[in-house]
């Protein structure tokens, strides 16, 4: 497989939602794999691009009416011009041209004939991976497939796979019981880094991303500059070297380098308290700010959350089994390549009040801070964290999405030093240190959810009188 540097973090206004579109148009095939006709396929696109154009341009005037109240909703059929119900049945006529000589789905026909399996892709706020599994003597196909569809992307299809992004979006987060309340808590959370906006993208975005600039991004970001490519499996380095530097090195390279991300997330100065009316159980979410994926104390963090959660967790034992004020009760941390996240969700328990689970939460951080984390409850949840690693590196397919995903965030090479390192001094005594201070409760930002009628007003969190 491969990796792009590149997910919703890097992205603007105006366009979020584009690297997931990336995601789906990298499967549209190049001038040789996915059409008929290369020469009439190109001449319908650029036909259709002349028709996107004037319909962007009623598209501004209806926004125009939008802003004045003349209209409610820029995707409601029956509030578009005349003109530009005319360019869309146009478009319509030229997509339908087109589909005649698209072969559908070729790339993954081709792959499947020759013994592949599982072919896809996925994206995040810092990376977009490709991979699929195939016959090792079936490796000189893959990389003709993939630095074919590096070279020579044809975005055919583009404004109907765009449409097809939108409606993914929508099932998956404006039809879901909690997708909507999620992503406004993600965009409260964050005060001024990129992660603010959903990966899918915001809804306002998506229908006017341009084919014009997914080929800015596409030079932008999928230059071999920007990509590392990953390969396990049963082949000798000495043979497969000279194959990869025939097909891959006929990619150029960028003439723009990847512009940074240079926007940090300034200090939390008070709490932040998020709360929605939704058809699932109470639940109690609190979040704080924690450290990138590749801290020194990201190690630290995972033990931490580990000693908090499961069915021998604190958090579980104490809320779930002691107290019975919660179903369920789990701690996790989501380090991300320029910031991260640790988190503690918490069902409450039907009859129980969601400001007790929140305050017992907090109990349980305290208890931590005050005490040493005895030695062999720390090294059962260190046990458990090597096992769990070991097992994502079970296969090579397994071994080859960790690579990918590693890299992505920062260095494959953080893999083998992962557990390996001394135990962190965070876990055992709690000393005044960088990360202690980063998950103090005071910086938090809690949200509750609850079944419509049923929502309570909380008090705020507590006050806490100490900083860690």
């Amino acid at each position: 497989g491969w990796v792009a540097r590149v997910g919703s973090a890097n992205e603007r206004e105006g366009v979020t939602g584009i690297s997931h579109l990336f995601e789906h148009m990298m499967f549209k095939g190049t001038r040789t794999i996915g059409t008929r006709d290369i020469e009439a396929d190109l001449r319908i696109i650029d036909e259709q691009e002349k028709v996107q154009e004037q319909m962007r341009q009623e598209m501004g005037l209806m926004r125009d009416r939008l802003r004045r109240g003349e209209i409610d909703d820029l995707l409601k059929p029956e509030n578009w011009t005349p003109r530009y119900r005319e360019l869309d049945k146009r478009f319509d006529e030229l997509v339908a041209r087109q589909r005649q000589i698209i072969v559908k789905d070729q790339l993954d026909q081709i792959y499947t004939k020759n013994g592949g399996e599982s072919l896809n892709a996925g994206t995040t706020e810092d990376l977009t991976l490709y991979y699929i599994r195939l016959p090792s003597n079936r490796l000189e196909l893959w990389a003709w497939l993939e630095s074919d569809r590096l070279l020579n992307p044809v975005f055919r299809e583009f404004y109907s796979e765009r449409d097809v992004v939108f409606e993914e979006r929508r099932m998956r987060t404006e039809s879901t019981p909690l997708g909507k309340y999620d992503e406004a808590f993600n965009a409260l959370f964050w005060e001024a880094h990129p992660y603010k906006w959903p990966v899918l993208g915001w809804p306002s975005d998506i229908p006017s991303i341009s084919k014009a600039q997914a080929d800015d991004y596409f030079a932008i970001y999928y230059a071999p500059n920007n990509l590392t490519g990953v390969l396990v499996g049963d082949f000798k380095t000495a043979e497969v070297r000279p194959l990869l530097e025939r097909y891959f090195g006929r990619i150029p390279r960028g003439r723009q380098e990847p512009p940074p991300v240079v926007t940090l997330e300034p200090k939390q100065l008070g709490e932040k308290r998020y709360r929605a009316e939704a058809e699932t159980s109470p639940t109690v979410r609190i979040w704080w700010h924690a450290v990138p994926f590749a801290h020194q104390d990201r190690t630290a963090l995972d033990l931490l959350s580990d000693v908090l959660s499961g069915r021998t967790g604190r958090l579980y034992k104490g809320l779930v089994v002691g107290r019975q004020i919660a179903n369920e009760a789990t701690a996790s941390i989501d380090p991300k390549k320029y910031d991260g996240v640790f988190e503690v969700e918490c069902v409450v328990k039907e009859g129980k009040d969601p400001a007790a689970v929140e305050a017992a939460v907090y109990e349980e951080i305290e208890k931590l801070r005050d005490a040493e984390v005895p030695a062999d409850e720390l090294q059962k949840v260190k046990n458990q964290g090597k096992a769990f690693a070991y097992r994502r590196l079970s296969s090579p397919f397994s071994i080859a999405v960790q690579l990918l995903f590693y890299e992505g965030l920062g260095d494959w090479r953080y893999i083998p030093t992962r557990w390996t390192a001394p135990p962190p001094p965070i876990c055992s005594g709690w000393p005044a240190s960088t990360s202690r201070r980063k998950t103090a409760p005071w910086a938090c930002s809690c949200a509750g959810r609850a079944r419509p009628r049923r929502t309570r007003r909380w008090p705020p969190c507590p006050p806490r009188r100490r900083r860690w």
